[in-house]
């Protein structure tokens, strides 16, 4: 018998292999987070689980009161959501610039993505020294500038990958029926690019949220979430910081499922195979 039913996973040795694997993957990935999540409802000041019956959301009320954390997660959602609507179109131009282009293609990516190299310390100490020469004070917006040089490496990832399911010839086809060039993009490619632009503006989103390094050398008076709950750390951490963990990781977990029902829907024509399905004139009257 040789390797390759194991391997491939056909046979009896190869299914049970790939199970342990995979469960034992997934026991590194998540219990850290699941011992978290349950040892904030501990209603003692100890990070250590306890039994079911002696289960508290005392700390997760006490996040109402943790002003400090709110104005934080304030400051991080704002610089988040503003990375992210600023990241999702440049990273879409780029991909599409990228495949427009017939010369110098590799060393344009290369350039792009390089970005993503760069450490966090070095690249925000760098941004830092540059914004102070041109008088500009930190706040929120210098933070929202170190984090889209960040996330647009990646972004731009995300959108090549969406962008390689639209296939040249179905916008061809739809230039030939008498649609213009913006036209054929909003009704063609964007709707076939629309789970990657999410995907993108989430990933951004995350990115951004959990950025510690460049923030560091761009906030102003009001510290990221990262930062907070990073000094919260070194100078005793209040149960409420293990409280917010958690309630972090019940949205997302929600949010996931909420995701995962949306796109399990069936969908209807898009707007592109309608287009695709008219006449000559009858595209080019819309």
């Amino acid at each position: 018998m040789t390797p390759y039913p194991v391997v491939n996973g056909r046979a009896d040795g190869g299914r049970l292999l790939f199970a342990i694997v995979t469960a034992l993957g997934l026991a590194i990935i998540y219990a850290p987070t699941l011992y978290l999540l349950f040892a904030s409802l501990n209603p003692g000041e100890q990070l250590e689980l306890v039994a079911p019956s002696h289960y508290s959301l005392a700390w997760y009320a006490a996040l109402l009161d943790d002003r400090r954390l709110l104005r934080a997660l304030e400051e991080s959602a704002l610089v988040g959501l503003a990375t992210a609507t600023l990241t999702t179109p440049i990273a879409l131009a780029a991909a599409l610039a990228y495949r427009a282009m017939t010369r110098l293609r590799s060393l344009f990516l290369l350039v792009v993505l390089s970005a993503m190299f760069v450490p966090g310390t070095i690249e925000g100490l760098g941004i830092s020294v540059v914004l102070r020469l041109a008088r500009v004070s930190p706040s929120w917006v210098t933070v929202t500038i170190g984090h889209l040089l960040w996330t647009l490496p990646f972004a731009v990832i995300v959108s090549l990958i969406g962008l390689s399911a639209v296939a040249p010839s179905t916008v061809a086809a739809a230039r030939d029926l008498g649609a213009g060039p913006l036209r054929a993009f909003i009704d063609v490619t964007l709707p076939l690019m629309r789970g990657s632009l999410v995907s993108s503006f989430v990933f951004a989103f995350l990115l951004s949220l959990n950025e510690n390094a460049r923030a560091y050398f761009l906030v102003g008076r009001q510290n990221t979430l990262p930062l907070y709950m990073f000094g919260a750390m070194n100078s005793g951490a209040s149960p409420t910081i293990y409280a917010f963990c958690g309630a972090v990781l019940v949205v997302s977990f929600a949010a996931l499922g909420l995701i995962f029902i949306g796109a399990a829907r069936p969908r209807g024509d898009l707007p592109g195979v309608r287009l695709a399905g008219m006449q000559g004139p009858q595209a080019h009257e819309m």
